[in-house]
């Protein structure tokens, strides 16, 4: 047979940028290109609605191959990564059959979350009885002043188990700079504490011990391009200030883990990964000599799902969130990955939520194949653009972080936190207004969905080190909380207004509108009557007065509202709250009237129906 190869789509001519957004201009007829396709990113730029071969050319992105610094394609030539699941320790015996279990159902690393009091040999034998430490990744987080003892005690026990130490890998978090973002207290000897853990570690030679917890950012709300330049500049303040203690920064780097969240955010989520990996090389290769192996380079990545995009009502759209979640990290090629059970923002999760959680890892795995192709994202215009994108500002923000004084003397001075609290503030509103829609919570509700009685009070304990906060901390309330919170006063009230839909004239918008206004009410806990349309205002009136309604929403077009909303408003004489579903320009003639509630794309949700909540007296 004739060896024919022949160019995909060579029957197709070439067709110019400057021929793409001719025809572009031509279809927005005459809309502004930049207001209408560019988009206008949390991160500090904009992004194009297409990109194209010339976008790329010349970047170092795509110059590099997996495994090869700086390593934006990978650490490492395959993209396996470890399926790890934490347990919650209170029983030290419970925890290692639970354990042993996880390991028969295809995970691969184990993260223990142990309280601080109660670390000493005899509890570690039994938590690690069976299983085998060269097989599996182990990760230990505790108190950060057992952190020291626990590794000690764990170098003991593996050596006196016959463990082969140079096989056993896997991480204790010794994260320096706990104390002030979570517990608001300063940690001025963090250098002396964080020594010690590295020296102590050299019983663990393939343990990661220095913890930079970027995911503490990414759950308090974060925007990815301060998640990304804070955690280089924490990384970057490790090395540093160890280096002056006499340790070597290829030695300090080795330790050192980085753990990030997971956001919504698909295609940047899979350059976020990218990126770092790729600025850490930079940084780590800027402490080493020409003739030191830049193995040190690599960063070690743990993946966790987003505690901040999590929800109570609706709770199982959490699996589809932390599965998009889950692949953006699998497809950036991270080390391992922690999938949150759905059901953990209201409750211990139960076995099934946990298998769930576990089975979606393996899904990408056994079924997908996602570990089979390294760096599938590598050459998309797309991606390679938002990696370079989210490099600069992100490496924009490390810089001012070192200009500052560093990431420790930034959240002495409470500057990280506040940070990050106004990029959850801007979130939260963008999710009060429906600019970040969370479903479920503040989009397409479920009506008749009730979550109070499902809420188990659950909080983890550490050890008696405990003391006042004088610093601010991050806040890691969920972007769903302040509506979760809305819903639940309804609830809890012990009342149910009812909302009625009073549909007429134009049949198209009625329906948009009454759709529109019901998920909108929803999203308080109240009961919807939808209606297909009445011939008159007064018929749809007396009707919503029959049904006990307390508030009335008039569904009708722009046009119609001149003339059918003050009718409706003086028929229902007080006896229940009017609003108007829309923004017609007739509105200063019906607020002239004493129609003052409206509701619409521009409303403020969260704030409308708190306002509506005081009306009808519920607290």
């Amino acid at each position: 047979m004739a060896d024919f190869r022949e160019k995909l789509f060579s029957e197709f001519p070439p067709i110019s940028t400057e021929e793409w957004m001719a025809k572009i201009t031509a279809d927005l007829k005459g809309a502004p290109f930049e207001k209408k396709l560019v988009w206008k990113t949390s991160e500090g730029f904009e992004v194009n609605p297409f990109y194209r071969l010339e976008d790329i050319e010349g970047m170092k992105t795509i110059s590099s191959l997996p495994g090869e610094f700086p390593y934006i394609r990978g650490t490492k030539k395959d993209n396996d990564w470890k399926i790890r699941q934490n347990i919650d320790v209170a029983d030290f015996g419970a925890a290692n059959e639970k354990a042993l279990v996880l390991l028969q159902k295809g995970v691969t690393s184990l993260g223990f979350h142990l309280p601080g009091n109660e670390v000493t040999p005899e509890n570690i034998a039994t938590l690690l009885k069976g299983i085998f430490p060269e097989c599996v990744e182990l990760n230990f987080k505790t108190c950060n002043l057992k952190a020291e003892t626990l590794i000690g005690i764990l170098g003991n026990y593996l050596k006196d188990t016959g463990a082969d130490l140079e096989q056993c890998f896997g991480s204790v978090n010794y994260n320096p700079f706990k104390k002030p973002l979570v517990k608001g207290q300063t940690a001025d000897n963090w250098v002396e504490q964080a020594g010690a853990v590295l020296r102590a570690s050299d019983a663990l030679p393939r343990y990661k011990v220095l913890a930079v917890d970027a995911c503490l950012l990414s759950d308090a709300g974060a925007y990815i391009a301060q998640e990304l330049g804070y955690s280089l500049a924490w990384g970057n303040e490790i090395i540093g200030r160890l280096s002056e203690a006499g340790f070597t920064a290829e030695s300090v780097a080795e330790k050192i883990k980085f753990n990030f969240g997971i956001g919504a955010n698909y295609f940047m989520e899979i350059a976020k990964f990218r990126t770092a990996r790729w600025l850490w090389a930079e940084i780590v290769a800027a402490y080493h000599s020409e003739t030191t192996c830049l193995s040190a380079c690599k960063m070690n990545i743990h993946a966790q799902t987003s505690w901040w995009n999590q929800t109570i009502y609706d709770a199982h759209v959490n699996l589809l969130r932390t599965q998009t979640e889950t692949m953006s990290a699998a497809i950036a090629g991270v080390d391992s990955i922690s999938v949150a059970p759905f059901d953990e923002t209201y409750r211990t999760p139960d076995e099934f939520s946990e298998r769930i959680a576990r089975n979606q890892q393996l899904l990408l795995k056994e079924e997908c194949h996602f570990d089979k192709v390294v760096d599938p994202s590598a050459g998309s215009y797309y991606i390679e653009v938002l990696t370079h994108s989210l490099a600069d500002v992100a490496w924009k923000l490390f810089l001012e972080t070192e200009d500052k004084g560093g990431f420790y003397a930034l959240t002495k001075a409470g500057e990280v936190q506040n940070a990050v609290k106004a990029s959850s503030t801007a979130r939260k509103k963008a999710v009060a207004t429906r600019r970040e829609i969370l479903l479920g919570t503040n989009q397409y509700p479920n009506f008749t969905e009730t979550a109070a009685t499902k809420i188990a009070n659950h909080s983890e304990s550490c050890c008696n080190c405990e003391k006042e906060a004088v610093l601010p901390t991050l806040d890691f309330s969920r972007g769903a909380s302040e509506f979760e919170a809305l819903r639940l006063t309804t609830e809890k009230s012990g009342k149910t207004p009812k909302v009625f839909m009073l549909t007429i004239g134009n049949l198209a918008m009625r329906l948009a509108r009454s759709q529109f206004s019901s998920n909108f009410f929803a999203c308080a806990g109240y009961k919807i009557i939808d209606n297909l349309g009445f011939d008159t205002v007064e018929a749809g009136v007396e009707t919503a007065v029959k049904a006990g309604a307390e508030v009335v929403v008039l569904c009708s077009s722009d046009d119609e509202y001149a003339d059918l909303a003050v009718p409706a408003y003086n028929a229902l004489a007080g006896r229940a709250e009017f609003v108007v579903a829309g923004a017609p320009a007739c509105s200063d003639e019906l607020k002239a009237q004493g129609i003052t509630h409206f509701v619409n794309v521009r409303s403020n949700v969260l704030e409308t129906l708190k306002a509506f909540n005081a009306k009808l007296g519920i607290e």
